[in-house]
């Protein structure tokens, strides 16, 4: 009788389960490989002396793989995704075109990677220009000038869109701010002042040692050594980092990406979606990371984060023509590090997590011959 009322309760539940039980019970499910990729990743954690943190979920079949991804993590420039989500949705929405020219101001200058930097003051630069830099170079000026357009508040409800859109929980996300912003955050945690600094003080602040930075900021300030709250730039970015600005769990940033692949939000259309995938897949700042270890047996869509002890790397791997797979993908793939001063550690680490998914084939069981 026990087990007759377990097949009923069992038959009753059949009946009531959704039409897509089964793409839930495919995240749920853990493949062999699963274990094999949490082997390998301990090990590249351990090499690192720090910690790596990945996300991995197949688009078609549902199915996720998870190591620390559950934690909040900072995402540094992956944030600026849905700045260009939010500016390529403007042009769907004829309130932008990507031949429109912002001015270059002094305010806008942020330190980092890119060419704006190089313009003067009273240049005008195209918002095409500017999305393309953004996006493959990691270019933090381009970056702020384009929040500036689209609007703080409207780039936030976009990530929180898109997130919403596949599943997540939007609010898991912290805040976005702007780059220039996130200066201010972390010199503000040494000293009040410090945020209402502009983005060519932090210029000149970075041309000091880390070590230095401390005492250059007390001599920008006018203020005494002694009277900084955070005694080194370290003990000031982990401080900056728990407030929650720029964080999310990867399995939350995942959900972005699957709505950049999948769509679910109407005034984000396809074609606005795969010019974004596209200019993601000109990427130029992450060649030494996750797209290294994924070789060519993938294309990568991705955007690349770096911040003080900390990288990240993320998108859509597409299986290339050349590859045959069992399973057609795309997947998600997020992965970030914590550790060492030098980015060398950390990119060889992301490295080796991509090549660690295709060694344990959790991105389809290929049949190119390779391991």
């Amino acid at each position: 009788m026990r087990r007759l009322k377990r097949w009923l309760l069992g038959a009753a539940l059949l009946v009531a389960l959704p039409v897509q039980a089964d793409w839930y019970f495919e995240v749920d499910k853990r493949s062999p490989w699963q274990t094999s990729l949490s082997t390998r990743i301990a090990a590249i954690e351990e090499a690192l002396n720090g910690e790596v943190g990945v996300y991995v979920q197949d688009l078609q079949s549902g199915e996720a793989f998870s190591w620390k991804a559950e934690a909040p993590w900072y995402l540094a420039s992956l944030v600026k995704v849905p700045v260009a989500a939010e500016i390529l949705a403007r042009r769907q929405a004829g309130e932008l075109a990507l031949d429109e020219r912002l001015t270059l101001t002094p305010r806008h200058f942020v330190d980092g990677a890119g060419p704006v930097n190089w313009h003067d003051p009273g240049t005008p630069i195209s918002i095409g220009y500017l999305l393309e830099q953004m996006i493959t170079v990691s270019d933090n000026t381009a970056s702020d000038m384009l929040i500036e357009r689209a609007g703080l508040d409207a780039v936030n409800a976009r990530a929180r869109a898109m997130i919403a859109a596949a599943g997540g929980d939007p609010t898991r996300l912290g805040p976005i701010t702007t780059l220039v912003g996130v200066r201010q955050g972390v010199y503000g945690e040494m000293h009040p002042q410090a945020r209402e600094l502009t983005g060519t003080d932090f210029m000149a602040l970075r041309q000091h040692r880390l070590s230095e930075r401390p005492a250059a900021l007390a001599s920008r300030l006018g203020v005494a050594r002694q009277s900084l709250a955070a005694a080194d730039y370290d003990a000031a970015f982990e401080a900056y980092e728990q407030g929650g600005e720029n964080t999310a769990p990867l399995t939350v940033y995942g959900d972005l990406l699957a709505t950049l692949n999948a769509g679910g939000l109407a005034d984000l259309d396809a074609a606005e979606r795969q010019a974004l995938i596209e200019m993601m897949m000109r990427t130029r700042s992450g060649e030494a990371r996750l797209k290294r270890g994924l070789g060519e047996g993938f294309r990568f869509a991705h955007k690349t984060g770096t911040q003080h002890r900390r990288s990240c790397d993320a998108g859509l791997a597409f299986a290339s023509s050349s590859v045959a797979s069992s399973s057609a993908g795309p997947w998600v793939v997020v992965a970030c590090t914590r550790g060492p001063v030098a980015l060398a550690p950390h990119e060889q680490a992301l490295a080796r997590v991509g090549e660690a998914l295709v060694v344990t084939r959790a991105l389809g069981h290929t049949t190119s011959g390779e391991p």
